[in-house]
């Protein structure tokens, strides 16, 4: 019995696997919005009927990919924040993550990018939700930071904010960039640059007033 337990996990598995990588490949071309049922078991090789014993409807769907898409962001933001060294060095690690990221999982990120702002309610509250979680962590982190003391919870929440916004623009321009050389480069010479300009108004935020 428990045999043939594992081969119907097993199957349940691959199935739910192949349901996600089937919306992904999809998705490159169209927005959740867009996207059916129909489209999406087509794509997986499985029944629609298959499809309802993993999600209840796209929506769900879209959901299990913003949670699946953003562990791996999640995974950044640790790696960024757990970066020794100089202000210098921590940038462009921080950028070399976010350049790996796009490099590793470009379906999950393109995803992302594109239903942040899309038109799918449940799936944009759900990329929000995620990205306030990432937010809240590094301001935790910012916050024992020399740098940060003295600094008040919303000026912490509202720097945190704007890492994690840089990150996701960073990732979307690589996008963008196709994996050409040179604007590959230009993008990871851009994204130091806003980086040396966030961290420069970190250094003088308090000392101005604001913190």
């Amino acid at each position: 019995m428990s045999q043939i337990t594992g081969v119907r996990q097993a199957q349940r598995h691959r199935t739910h696997r192949a349901l996600l990588d089937g919306a992904l490949g999809l998705l490159a071309e169209q927005s959740l919005s867009s996207l059916g049922l129909r489209e999406v078991t087509r794509a997986a090789g499985v029944t629609p009927s298959a499809f309802y014993r993993h999600f209840r409807d796209v929506e769900e769907l879209g959901i299990a990919l913003v949670d699946e898409a953003l562990q791996n962001l999640h995974s950044t933001v640790r790696s960024t924040l757990a970066t020794s060294g100089d202000a210098g060095q921590r940038i462009d690690a921080a950028v070399e993550l976010i350049a790996d990221l796009v490099r590793s999982y470009p379906a999950h990120i393109r995803f992302i990018v594109r239903e942040r702002h899309g038109g799918v309610r449940r799936v944009r509250e759900a990329v929000a939700g995620q990205l306030d979680l990432f937010a809240e962590e590094v301001a935790e982190s910012l916050g024992s930071d020399p740098l940060g003391e003295g600094w008040s919870r919303s000026d912490l929440l509202m720097l945190a904010r704007l890492y994690v916004d840089h990150m996701v623009m960073t990732a979307s321009a690589y996008l963008a960039a196709a994996l050409e050389d040179q604007a590959w480069a230009a993008v990871t010479a851009t994204a130091r640059r806003q980086l040396r300009l966030i961290h420069t108004g970190r250094v003088h935020w308090a000392g101005a007033g604001g913190g």
